[in-house]
């Protein structure tokens, strides 16, 4: 479990200087350490580590997980695609969800999120490419799902997630990532406030932040390969 310590460490090294080369020291961008397929020991291996925010792709694996370590006051995000039928575990385990594109699962979310807890922070993903195998409102969309999610008195929009296309070189993916920012702008400047960008992975995560990322979701990176089950 150290070399989890180690990459963590590498992580957070790259990070601080890719926010020093987009002229960004200073800022905070939180880094997302993605645990789907990954056991809890290893999860715990990484609090131990100083991570806070962990994310989980598969409901199921999640809620074991976050059983096993409810004494460690994780934070955690939702990043897999929602189902209409597990919002309830969604909306009472889950601290962040990034993967809100559609108006039923968002009213969904907010009708089923404890009174007992604080609004469940939540973002938009937009599907900038069109790609039909992955989740995601279209851009045209996200104006009018925003507006419905900040009606929601149990939901705080928080931002906007993007996956876009694989592509290589990892640079390849800047105009995407500058299109959310800019996405995210045009929203604020109609009256939406939000300020997160959940964007940039293990592969791109430095281009996502010098285009303004302030979440990246970093997975194989610090945990390895995956490994089925993950608990």
């Amino acid at each position: 479990m150290s070399r989890i310590r180690d990459d963590l460490a590498e992580i957070r090294a790259r990070v601080a200087s890719a926010l020093d080369r987009a002229s960004r020291a200073g800022e905070e961008v939180v880094i997302l350490a993605v645990s789907k397929q990954q056991s809890a020991d290893a999860v715990e291996a990484a609090w131990q580590a100083g991570q806070r925010h962990f994310a989980e792709n598969y409901l199921q694996e999640a809620l074991a997980k976050m059983d096993r370590l409810a004494n460690l006051g994780i934070q955690w995000h939702f990043v897999g695609r929602i189902q209409s039928n597990k919002t309830r575990p969604i909306a009472e385990r889950f601290d962040w969800v990034h993967t809100v594109d559609r108006a039923r699962i968002a009213v969904r979310l907010n009708d089923q999120r404890p009174a007992s807890l604080p609004p469940l922070n939540v973002l938009i993903q937009v599907n900038q490419a069109g790609e039909t195998q992955k989740a995601g409102v279209a851009p045209s969309g996200a104006e009018a799902l925003a507006r419905l999610i900040v009606e929601q008195p149990r939901l705080r929009l928080a931002g906007l997630m993007t996956l876009p296309p694989a592509a290589e070189p990892p640079e390849s993916n800047a105009e995407y990532f500058l299109e959310l920012r800019r996405l995210r702008d045009r929203l604020g400047a109609r009256g939406i406030a939000m300020d997160a960008l959940s964007m940039g992975m293990s592969a791109d995560f430095e281009t996502a932040i010098a285009c303004g990322s302030t979440c990246v979701r970093i997975g194989t990176a610090i945990f390895g390969a995956r490994r089925a089950g993950g608990i």
